[in-house]
């Protein structure tokens, strides 16, 4: 095998030697050596720190309170005279080997009480320490988790050799600390001591805590220098190191020159394999290992479980599943809860429900917290609702993992109060400073409207990341807040805080909703800097915030800039394009997305067929129902609604009038697209008659309903029945009526010529009457030939909206009427004086459509 990825001396490429950092690893001198503290920086690492030549009474202080003060001259005792008649008792060694025994029993049991009292024994008999009771000391204080202890016990011992060594570094990278772990190492070859396989081992180890793959490299290197690397233990660590850090060839490349494998190696591999969600490789050694006979741990189990959890490989789970059963080992609680997982991730969640109830009898923290995340991501949110009252009853304390799940449960739900109740469980267990689970909260206030609370969450985080700020803004977005997102987006770069992805989506869509065109270019050169503009996600929110913000000419620049063009960025430009009355854009986009083989969503076909609406391309819209008849995306209320409106708007009100009683669902606005088109077509009697059956099937009309119902009415004609259904607006729906629904009445009243009572309509009612309601009546006075009140009208549109060129056609029509071509003339020179073009009408007529 080669190792032409090892360029760099071991010696010359590690970091600086723990003993130049740190003055206490040194051989021993006749003094007292210092010792290593440690005080934390946070919750995730230690920082060493050096207390330089303690006295011996301020080290005694230093050590719990069962420790003699003659710890610190325990050194020394080598050299008193009466030490060789002590060695020579016959019973001492056997008393150093059953201190040795009880120090195993309680670093295995996690006592630390224990170890304390029988180190304080052993100080106060006065008992000469061999190397093995010293490594029994550093191994008990490692395990039961405080490495401060062990470090100081090292510190004292008169003889450091590899053993003592490996068992601190190995207490290290038990309580997670992988980088402390391989300054200990480079340590032990400042010493000069030489590193045995279970250091090496142990380092690797470290380094894949720490993901330093670089100096797991010079490991490897130093592995082999020493004849190490056949050793069982330094193979299986450097497959685990590379699988984890650099890449699953590495690790194969190393798993095959390994003379011998132990289910430590195949484990390691397969881990690295389910991690990468590579189902077909976990699948391939899985039934290695069992044409191998290989023994299957729980472990190995596990792992391939998560494996075919990550790729969605339910059967084979199962068939693991039945291994295990047949094994004896499915009622263990690490096996069961990969279980839980593995019938989460593909969806099974009653599966996962039955191996919990089930299978574990006595769940613990991890079971809890496997099962709420299933049921979480399952969206089974009652169901947490009713696991969270358990883990209440039961004795087991919540972690952080298990409050933040059940926090986004409640999320879903909406369920306020039992957030509230979560809150205070957290605040209980004193997690409420805790990145994650604050994080967790805030999102939930937020999206529920407590802004306020949301606020207040977010300044109880003790460590704010991008994604407590991109929770924050967020929820200013989804309440109407754009204009606070700004200045809250404003305070997270003045903090220093750099905005991801997900920030500028959030902030983008804020500029869309104030239609700030000036900031969102900004922000268009902040993705650039940070280079995100190449993203597909970010590049569509800046082709919907240009297109909102009525820049249509930059959305289209933003658009061709993206590199991937998917689905979703199609659907923002062809809506742009179709809300503007750019329909023959939109259809261009439509035909090139279709040629590179994009599939249309009915988000896509709806606002294509929004787009031919306008124009009256019938073809078009015709080959657009074709399509989400393909598609299957026919039964799509969207969808129907817009065939509906299209085949109104281009003619063909059989077409429109097929496609709504076709349709499976349908809402308020399908009614009220097929009661406009009736009306657009001048049947007003079926207009009237499809209103009582929406009436009778149960849907509710809304302001639109009203405004195409006395549309009806005006054209047909009914005044009494357009009285009725205006006066029922506000008495039976409870709807304020509108300035449209205003207008719609003077229409009906005088299209009849029904002047007094329009007038009379307009004192009772207190209406101001906007540029709509002069509008039609105008056109009623030129119907009827009512000339003084015609002028009239005419004058007070002319007054609210000076700049419409249709204004100037009725005062103009009114004179050339009357034969007054003076007038006339002043009408027309008005028109020029107010800087007004009359652009030239047209017709769009399809021929052989």
């Amino acid at each position: 095998m080669k190792y032409e990825f090892f360029p760099l001396n071991m010696r010359g490429a590690m970091p600086r030697p723990l003993s130049l950092l740190l003055p206490s690893i040194h051989k021993p001198h006749n003094t007292l050596p210092s010792l290593l503290l440690f005080t934390r920086s946070n919750t995730c690492s230690r920082v060493l720190a050096v207390a330089e030549h303690e006295s011996t009474d301020d080290f005694a202080e230093n050590f719990p309170l069962e420790f003699h003060p003659v710890s610190g001259k325990i050194a020394r005792k080598l050299s008193e005279p009466n030490a060789r008649s002590r060695h020579e008792d016959r019973d001492y060694k056997k008393r150093l080997r059953e201190y040795s025994s009880l120090l195993h029993d309680s670093a295995a049991k996690g006592s630390l009480k224990e170890g304390k009292l029988i180190h304080g024994h052993v100080i106060k008999c006065g008992l000469e320490l061999d190397s093995h009771l010293w490594v029994s000391l550093i191994n008990a204080y490692a395990k039961c988790g405080t490495v401060v202890y062990a470090q100081r016990v090292l510190n004292i011992m008169p003889q450091r050799d590899v053993v003592s060594w490996s068992a601190l570094i190995t207490g290290f990278v038990a309580q997670g600390y992988g980088s402390d772990g391989v300054c200990l190492f480079c340590a032990i070859q400042r010493e000069g001591v030489r590193p045995n396989e279970f250091a090496l081992a142990t380092c690797l180890k470290a380094c894949s805590m720490s993901h330093d793959v670089g100096f797991g490299k010079q490991v490897h290197l130093e592995a082999v220098k020493l004849g190490f690397f056949s050793d069982l233990f330094v193979g299986s660590a450097l497959v685990d190191l590379y699988a984890k850090c650099s890449g699953m060839e590495l690790a194969e490349r190393v798993f095959k020159s390994m003379p011998e494998l132990n289910v430590v190696s195949w484990n390691a591999l397969l881990n690295g394999y389910a991690e990468s969600g590579d189902g077909q490789k976990v699948m391939h050694l899985f039934c290695s290992m069992k044409d191998m006979e290989k023994k299957f741990s729980k472990f190995s189990l596990s792992t391939v479980l998560k494996g075919f959890a990550n790729s969605g490989y339910i059967k084979a789970g199962q068939v693991v599943h039945a291994m295990a059963i047949r094994l004896g080992c499915a009622l263990d609680k690490f096996l069961s809860c990969s279980l839980v997982d593995m019938y989460s991730k593909c969806g099974l969640a009653d599966n996962a429900l039955k191996v919990f109830y089930i299978r574990i009898k006595d769940p613990d923290v991890v079971a809890w917290g496997a099962i709420i995340t299933c049921l979480d991501q399952q969206g089974c949110c009652q169901e947490v609702a009713k696991i969270f009252n358990l883990t209440r009853e039961s004795s087991v304390k919540p972690n952080q993992f298990v409050l933040t799940s059940l926090v986004r449960a409640t999320t879903e739900t909406g369920d306020q109060r039992c957030g509230e109740s979560i809150h205070a469980v957290i605040c209980k267990y004193g997690f409420e400073s805790d990145t994650l689970v604050g994080n967790a909260l805030v999102s939930m206030y937020m999206e529920n409207g407590c802004v306020s609370y949301g606020s207040q969450v977010f300044e109880a985080i003790a460590h704010q990341d991008s994604v407590s700020w991109n929770a924050l803004l967020s929820g200013f977005q989804d309440y109407e807040s754009p204009d606070q997102g700004l200045r809250t987006f404003y305070q997270m770069l003045l903090k220093g805080f750099k905005p991801n992805m997900c920030t500028f989506i959030v902030i983008l869509k804020a500029c869309s909703s104030l239609s700030d065109v000036g900031f969102g270019k900004q922000l268009h050169a902040h993705t650039i800097k940070h280079s995100l503009d190449g993203n597909h996600v970010v590049g569509t929110s800046l082709v919907d915030m240009y297109a909102k913000s009525g820049c249509l000419e930059d959305a289209g620049v933003a658009f061709d800039s993206l590199a991937n063009k998917d689905l979703f960025a199609y659907t923002a430009i062809i809506t742009s394009y179709a809300q503007a009355g750019e329909a023959e854009m939109a259809l261009k986009c439509f035909r090139k997305m279709r040629l590179e083989g994009i599939k249309p969503n009915e988000f896509t076909l709806a606002s294509c067929l929004n787009g031919c609406s306008p124009v009256a391309t019938l073809a078009n819209g015709r080959l657009l129902h074709s399509i989400a008849v393909k598609t299957g995306h026919l039964l799509d209320m969207f969808v129907s609604t817009a065939l509906v409106a299209m085949y109104a708007k281009c003619g063909s009100i059989d077409d429109a009038e097929a496609v709504f009683k076709g349709s499976v669902l349908r809402d308020t606005a399908s009614w009220n697209m097929m009661i406009g088109g009736y009306v657009k077509h001048g049947l007003g009697e079926k207009a009237l008659e499809a209103f009582r059956m929406m009436l009778d099937e149960g849907y509710v009309p809304d302001e639109i309903t009203f405004v195409v119902v006395l549309s009806a009415c005006s054209h047909m004609g009914l005044i009494e029945e357009g009285k009725k259904h205006f006066s029922s607006i506000k008495k039976i729906y409870g709807i304020t009526p509108t300035i449209k629904h205003f207008a719609c009445m003077i229409d009906i009243l005088g299209r009849a010529g029904k002047f007094t009572e329009i007038e009379n309509f307009i004192t009772e009612t207190k209406l101001t009457p906007n540029a709509l309601v002069w509008e039609n009546l105008l056109g009623a006075c030129s119907w009827h030939g009512n000339i003084e009140l015609d002028e009239k009208d005419a004058e007070k549109l002319l007054e609210l909206e000076p700049k419409m060129e249709s204004n100037y056609v009725f005062p103009s029509d009114i004179s050339a009427t009357q034969g007054r071509w003076n007038d006339f003339s002043g009408v027309r020179a008005l028109l020029s004086s107010q800087g007004i073009k009359k652009e030239p009408s047209c017709s769009w007529i399809e021929v052989d459509g």
